[in-house]
Protein backbone atom coordinates (compact mmCIF):
# COMPACT_ATOMS: atom_id res chain seq x y z
CA UNK A 1 0.00 0.00 0.00
CA UNK A 2 1.07 3.74 -0.97
CA UNK A 3 0.36 6.80 0.62
CA UNK A 4 0.91 9.88 -0.45
CA UNK A 5 -0.13 13.73 -1.21
CA UNK A 6 -1.88 12.59 -4.87
CA UNK A 7 -4.45 10.81 -6.39
CA UNK A 8 -3.41 11.23 -9.71
CA UNK A 9 -0.03 11.67 -11.19
CA UNK A 10 3.50 12.00 -10.19
CA UNK A 11 4.88 13.66 -7.57
CA UNK A 12 6.29 16.38 -9.07
CA UNK A 13 8.57 18.55 -6.56
CA UNK A 14 7.58 18.99 -2.53
CA UNK A 15 5.01 21.99 -3.16
CA UNK A 16 2.78 19.03 -4.51
CA UNK A 17 2.74 17.47 -1.39
CA UNK A 18 -0.29 17.73 0.82
CA UNK A 19 0.16 18.92 4.72
CA UNK A 20 1.31 16.27 7.23
CA UNK A 21 -1.73 16.46 8.61
CA UNK A 22 -3.47 15.29 6.18
CA UNK A 23 -1.35 12.58 5.64
CA UNK A 24 -1.49 11.66 9.08
CA UNK A 25 -5.49 11.66 9.05
CA UNK A 26 -5.22 9.28 6.39
CA UNK A 27 -2.49 6.98 7.94
CA UNK A 28 -4.91 6.94 11.23
CA UNK A 29 -7.78 5.92 8.73
CA UNK A 30 -5.74 3.18 7.66
CA UNK A 31 -4.11 1.93 10.42
CA UNK A 32 -7.31 1.19 11.69
CA UNK A 33 -8.89 -0.56 9.11
CA UNK A 34 -5.95 -2.96 8.32
CA UNK A 35 -4.31 -3.82 11.49
CA UNK A 36 -2.23 -6.66 10.24
CA UNK A 37 -0.84 -4.56 7.20
CA UNK A 38 2.41 -5.88 5.86
CA UNK A 39 3.97 -3.22 3.81
CA UNK A 40 3.47 0.62 3.69
CA UNK A 41 5.25 3.44 1.63
CA UNK A 42 4.57 6.72 2.69
CA UNK A 43 4.95 10.48 1.70
CA UNK A 44 5.20 13.27 3.95
CA UNK A 45 4.19 11.74 6.72
CA UNK A 46 5.17 13.46 10.25
CA UNK A 47 5.58 11.56 13.81
CA UNK A 48 1.94 11.48 14.67
CA UNK A 49 1.03 9.41 11.28
CA UNK A 50 3.95 6.74 11.83
CA UNK A 51 3.22 6.82 15.29
CA UNK A 52 -0.40 5.53 14.49
CA UNK A 53 1.08 2.85 11.74
CA UNK A 54 3.41 1.71 14.24
CA UNK A 55 1.33 1.37 17.21
CA UNK A 56 -1.51 -0.05 15.57
CA UNK A 57 -0.15 -2.64 12.69
CA UNK A 58 1.97 -4.77 14.45
CA UNK A 59 2.97 -7.16 11.75
CA UNK A 60 4.15 -4.31 9.62
CA UNK A 61 7.36 -5.71 7.55
CA UNK A 62 8.41 -3.31 5.55
CA UNK A 63 8.28 0.31 5.16
CA UNK A 64 9.32 3.23 2.82
CA UNK A 65 9.46 6.66 3.88
CA UNK A 66 10.12 9.29 1.95
CA UNK A 67 10.32 13.55 2.37
CA UNK A 68 10.35 12.33 6.25
CA UNK A 69 13.22 14.41 8.64
CA UNK A 70 14.57 13.14 11.86
CA UNK A 71 11.75 13.84 14.34
CA UNK A 72 9.47 12.38 12.12
CA UNK A 73 11.78 8.80 12.55
CA UNK A 74 10.40 9.12 16.12
CA UNK A 75 7.25 6.95 14.73
CA UNK A 76 8.24 4.25 13.81
CA UNK A 77 9.50 3.27 17.26
CA UNK A 78 7.03 0.97 17.93
CA UNK A 79 7.47 -1.21 14.32
CA UNK A 80 9.17 -4.22 16.69
CA UNK A 81 8.85 -6.55 13.66
CA UNK A 82 10.21 -4.02 11.01
CA UNK A 83 12.89 -6.05 8.45
CA UNK A 84 12.90 -3.45 5.75
CA UNK A 85 13.28 -0.14 5.79
CA UNK A 86 13.89 2.36 2.79
CA UNK A 87 14.61 5.85 4.03
CA UNK A 88 14.73 8.63 1.27
CA UNK A 89 15.83 11.97 2.36
CA UNK A 90 16.97 14.84 0.02
CA UNK A 91 15.90 14.21 -3.71
CA UNK A 92 17.53 17.13 -5.82
CA UNK A 93 14.78 19.21 -7.28
CA UNK A 94 12.25 17.15 -5.75
CA UNK A 95 12.33 17.15 -1.92
CA UNK A 96 14.86 18.14 0.64
CA UNK A 97 14.13 16.31 3.99
CA UNK A 98 17.16 16.18 6.05
CA UNK A 99 18.00 12.88 7.59
CA UNK A 100 20.95 13.35 9.70
CA UNK A 101 22.56 10.82 12.82
CA UNK A 102 19.87 12.02 14.61
CA UNK A 103 17.60 10.92 12.97
CA UNK A 104 19.68 7.19 11.99
CA UNK A 105 19.96 6.90 15.85
CA UNK A 106 16.47 6.79 16.19
CA UNK A 107 15.50 4.25 13.79
CA UNK A 108 17.96 1.76 14.65
CA UNK A 109 17.26 2.38 18.40
CA UNK A 110 13.69 1.32 17.61
CA UNK A 111 14.09 -1.17 14.70
CA UNK A 112 16.42 -3.34 15.73
CA UNK A 113 15.30 -6.33 13.65
CA UNK A 114 16.08 -4.44 10.54
CA UNK A 115 17.23 -7.33 7.93
CA UNK A 116 17.55 -5.01 4.75
CA UNK A 117 17.87 -1.05 5.19
CA UNK A 118 17.82 1.31 2.71
CA UNK A 119 19.55 4.92 2.47
CA UNK A 120 18.63 7.39 0.02
CA UNK A 121 19.89 11.20 -0.06
CA UNK A 122 20.35 10.80 3.71
CA UNK A 123 23.21 13.00 5.85
CA UNK A 124 24.81 11.69 8.91
CA UNK A 125 28.52 10.34 9.88
CA UNK A 126 30.14 7.49 11.62
CA UNK A 127 28.01 8.30 14.51
CA UNK A 128 24.91 7.51 12.62
CA UNK A 129 26.00 4.04 10.91
CA UNK A 130 27.93 2.74 14.26
CA UNK A 131 24.39 3.35 15.93
CA UNK A 132 22.91 1.08 12.88
CA UNK A 133 25.71 -1.18 13.43
CA UNK A 134 25.66 -1.56 17.41
CA UNK A 135 21.54 -1.82 17.38
CA UNK A 136 20.29 -3.21 14.02
CA UNK A 137 22.35 -6.85 14.55
CA UNK A 138 20.47 -8.84 12.17
CA UNK A 139 21.40 -6.20 9.52
CA UNK A 140 22.13 -8.39 6.70
CA UNK A 141 22.01 -5.69 3.43
CA UNK A 142 22.73 -2.17 3.32
CA UNK A 143 22.18 0.11 0.48
CA UNK A 144 23.45 3.30 0.51
CA UNK A 145 22.09 6.10 -2.35
CA UNK A 146 23.36 9.51 -3.59
CA UNK A 147 24.31 9.72 0.06
CA UNK A 148 25.71 13.22 1.76
CA UNK A 149 27.23 11.86 4.71
CA UNK A 150 30.28 13.68 5.75
CA UNK A 151 33.84 12.11 6.02
CA UNK A 152 35.09 9.10 7.65
CA UNK A 153 31.59 6.83 7.83
CA UNK A 154 33.01 3.97 5.84
CA UNK A 155 34.99 2.81 8.69
CA UNK A 156 31.72 2.12 10.92
CA UNK A 157 30.78 -0.34 8.94
CA UNK A 158 32.37 -2.36 11.02
CA UNK A 159 30.19 -2.30 13.64
CA UNK A 160 27.07 -4.30 11.28
CA UNK A 161 29.03 -7.55 12.40
CA UNK A 162 26.23 -9.77 10.05
CA UNK A 163 26.47 -7.87 7.08
CA UNK A 164 26.44 -9.38 3.92
CA UNK A 165 26.08 -7.35 1.22
CA UNK A 166 26.94 -3.49 0.84
CA UNK A 167 25.54 -1.38 -2.27
CA UNK A 168 26.79 1.85 -2.55
CA UNK A 169 24.37 3.33 -5.93
CA UNK A 170 24.52 7.04 -7.12
CA UNK A 171 27.48 8.06 -4.88
CA UNK A 172 28.78 11.30 -6.04
CA UNK A 173 31.70 9.91 -3.70
CA UNK A 174 32.26 7.27 -1.42
CA UNK A 175 34.37 8.93 1.47
CA UNK A 176 36.00 12.37 1.49
CA UNK A 177 38.08 11.21 4.53
CA UNK A 178 38.46 7.78 5.16
CA UNK A 179 41.31 7.91 7.40
CA UNK A 180 44.66 5.98 7.23
CA UNK A 181 44.72 2.36 5.31
CA UNK A 182 46.87 1.05 8.43
CA UNK A 183 43.60 2.05 11.22
CA UNK A 184 40.97 0.12 9.50
CA UNK A 185 39.72 -2.83 9.58
CA UNK A 186 37.06 -5.23 7.53
CA UNK A 187 33.84 -6.75 7.64
CA UNK A 188 34.13 -10.39 8.17
CA UNK A 189 30.89 -11.72 7.70
CA UNK A 190 30.87 -9.55 3.88
CA UNK A 191 30.13 -11.22 0.58
CA UNK A 192 28.76 -8.74 -1.92
CA UNK A 193 29.76 -5.69 -3.12
CA UNK A 194 27.77 -3.62 -5.31
CA UNK A 195 28.61 -0.17 -7.04
CA UNK A 196 26.25 1.27 -9.85
CA UNK A 197 26.80 5.29 -11.32
CA UNK A 198 29.19 5.96 -8.09
CA UNK A 199 32.16 8.28 -8.32
CA UNK A 200 35.40 6.66 -8.00
CA UNK A 201 38.13 9.23 -8.91
CA UNK A 202 39.09 9.48 -5.06
CA UNK A 203 41.48 6.54 -5.10
CA UNK A 204 42.14 7.09 -1.13
CA UNK A 205 38.60 6.33 -0.97
CA UNK A 206 38.43 3.73 -2.88
CA UNK A 207 40.93 1.87 -1.48
CA UNK A 208 39.87 2.03 1.80
CA UNK A 209 36.21 0.74 0.64
CA UNK A 210 38.27 -2.54 -0.90
CA UNK A 211 39.90 -2.47 2.56
CA UNK A 212 37.11 -2.76 4.85
CA UNK A 213 35.36 -5.34 2.16
CA UNK A 214 38.18 -7.73 1.35
CA UNK A 215 36.36 -10.41 2.46
CA UNK A 216 33.84 -10.14 -0.28
CA UNK A 217 33.01 -13.07 -2.88
CA UNK A 218 31.46 -11.07 -5.25
CA UNK A 219 32.34 -7.61 -6.58
CA UNK A 220 30.31 -6.05 -9.06
CA UNK A 221 30.86 -2.30 -10.93
CA UNK A 222 28.34 -0.94 -12.77
CA UNK A 223 28.98 2.34 -14.68
CA UNK A 224 31.16 3.77 -12.24
CA UNK A 225 32.71 6.93 -13.38
CA UNK A 226 36.85 7.53 -12.94
CA UNK A 227 37.43 3.76 -12.49
CA UNK A 228 40.77 3.83 -13.99
CA UNK A 229 43.53 1.44 -13.62
CA UNK A 230 45.48 3.13 -10.75
CA UNK A 231 42.29 3.15 -8.76
CA UNK A 232 41.22 -0.32 -9.60
CA UNK A 233 44.30 -1.83 -8.67
CA UNK A 234 43.73 -1.59 -5.27
CA UNK A 235 41.38 -4.25 -5.48
CA UNK A 236 43.97 -6.97 -5.10
CA UNK A 237 43.27 -6.94 -1.76
CA UNK A 238 39.94 -8.82 -2.62
CA UNK A 239 41.98 -11.97 -2.61
CA UNK A 240 39.15 -14.46 -1.55
CA UNK A 241 36.66 -13.25 -4.82
CA UNK A 242 35.00 -15.92 -6.74
CA UNK A 243 33.16 -12.99 -8.73
CA UNK A 244 33.87 -10.16 -10.50
CA UNK A 245 31.52 -8.42 -12.92
CA UNK A 246 32.98 -5.08 -14.75
CA UNK A 247 30.14 -3.36 -17.23
CA UNK A 248 30.69 -0.11 -18.82
CA UNK A 249 34.31 0.51 -17.26
CA UNK A 250 36.11 2.50 -19.62
CA UNK A 251 38.97 3.47 -18.44
CA UNK A 252 40.34 0.35 -17.61
CA UNK A 253 42.93 -1.62 -19.68
CA UNK A 254 43.55 -5.48 -20.31
CA UNK A 255 46.60 -5.27 -18.51
CA UNK A 256 45.50 -3.69 -15.39
CA UNK A 257 42.77 -6.35 -15.20
CA UNK A 258 45.09 -8.83 -15.60
CA UNK A 259 47.01 -7.79 -12.30
CA UNK A 260 44.27 -7.78 -10.32
CA UNK A 261 42.51 -11.22 -11.01
CA UNK A 262 45.75 -13.24 -11.34
CA UNK A 263 45.81 -12.24 -7.87
CA UNK A 264 42.82 -13.89 -6.98
CA UNK A 265 43.34 -17.41 -6.52
CA UNK A 266 39.24 -18.68 -5.86
CA UNK A 267 38.23 -16.91 -9.05
CA UNK A 268 35.28 -18.53 -10.58
CA UNK A 269 33.42 -15.95 -12.78
CA UNK A 270 34.24 -13.20 -14.68
CA UNK A 271 31.42 -10.57 -16.65
CA UNK A 272 33.37 -7.86 -18.54
CA UNK A 273 31.05 -5.70 -20.71
CA UNK A 274 30.88 -2.17 -22.31
CA UNK A 275 34.76 -1.73 -21.23
CA UNK A 276 35.89 -0.36 -24.66
CA UNK A 277 39.68 -0.23 -23.52
CA UNK A 278 39.81 -4.08 -22.70
CA UNK A 279 41.16 -5.52 -25.54
CA UNK A 280 41.20 -9.05 -27.30
CA UNK A 281 44.28 -8.59 -28.74
CA UNK A 282 45.93 -8.24 -25.55
CA UNK A 283 44.77 -11.01 -23.83
CA UNK A 284 47.91 -13.07 -22.49
CA UNK A 285 48.66 -16.46 -22.34
CA UNK A 286 48.75 -16.39 -18.63
CA UNK A 287 45.34 -14.14 -18.99
CA UNK A 288 43.88 -16.88 -21.17
CA UNK A 289 44.98 -19.82 -18.96
CA UNK A 290 42.80 -18.87 -16.37
CA UNK A 291 40.01 -17.89 -18.62
CA UNK A 292 39.94 -21.24 -19.18
CA UNK A 293 39.57 -22.66 -15.80
CA UNK A 294 36.52 -20.09 -15.09
CA UNK A 295 33.39 -22.01 -14.13
CA UNK A 296 31.60 -18.83 -16.23
CA UNK A 297 32.84 -16.07 -18.60
CA UNK A 298 30.87 -13.84 -20.02
CA UNK A 299 33.32 -11.16 -22.68
CA UNK A 300 32.16 -8.56 -24.77
CA UNK A 301 34.40 -5.82 -23.93
CA UNK A 302 33.06 -3.38 -27.07
CA UNK A 303 31.02 -4.37 -29.72
CA UNK A 304 34.22 -5.66 -32.20
CA UNK A 305 35.48 -7.90 -29.80
CA UNK A 306 36.34 -11.73 -30.70
CA UNK A 307 37.85 -13.75 -28.25
CA UNK A 308 38.53 -16.76 -30.49
CA UNK A 309 40.79 -14.70 -32.70
CA UNK A 310 42.45 -13.02 -30.19
CA UNK A 311 43.45 -16.27 -28.15
CA UNK A 312 45.56 -17.39 -31.75
CA UNK A 313 48.52 -19.28 -30.98
CA UNK A 314 47.91 -19.50 -27.12
CA UNK A 315 46.40 -22.99 -27.23
CA UNK A 316 43.04 -22.02 -25.65
CA UNK A 317 39.89 -22.73 -27.24
CA UNK A 318 41.15 -25.74 -29.15
CA UNK A 319 38.75 -28.45 -30.41
CA UNK A 320 37.53 -30.57 -27.05
CA UNK A 321 39.40 -27.68 -24.86
CA UNK A 322 37.88 -26.55 -21.88
CA UNK A 323 37.78 -23.04 -22.68
CA UNK A 324 34.65 -22.53 -24.36
CA UNK A 325 32.58 -24.65 -22.24
CA UNK A 326 32.34 -21.60 -19.70
CA UNK A 327 32.29 -18.80 -22.59
CA UNK A 328 28.65 -16.92 -22.77
CA UNK A 329 28.49 -14.55 -25.62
Amino acid sequence: MVVHSRTFGAINKESDLLSSDLIDNGLELISKWYPNLRRIAVFGSSENGLLCVSSKCKMLQELELHCCGDMSLKGISGCRNLQVLKLIGCVDGFFNSMVSDIGLTILAQGCRRLVKLELCGCEGSYDGIKAIGQCCQMLEELTIRDHRMDGGWLAALLFCENLKTLRLQSCKSIDSSPGLPEHLGSCPTLEELHLQQCQMRDKQAVKALFLICKTVREIVLQNCWGLEDEVFATATVCRRARLLSLEGCSLLTTGCLESVILNWKELERLTVISCNNIKDSEITPDLATLFSVLKELKWRPDSKSLLSAGLAGTGVGNKGGRFFKGLKV
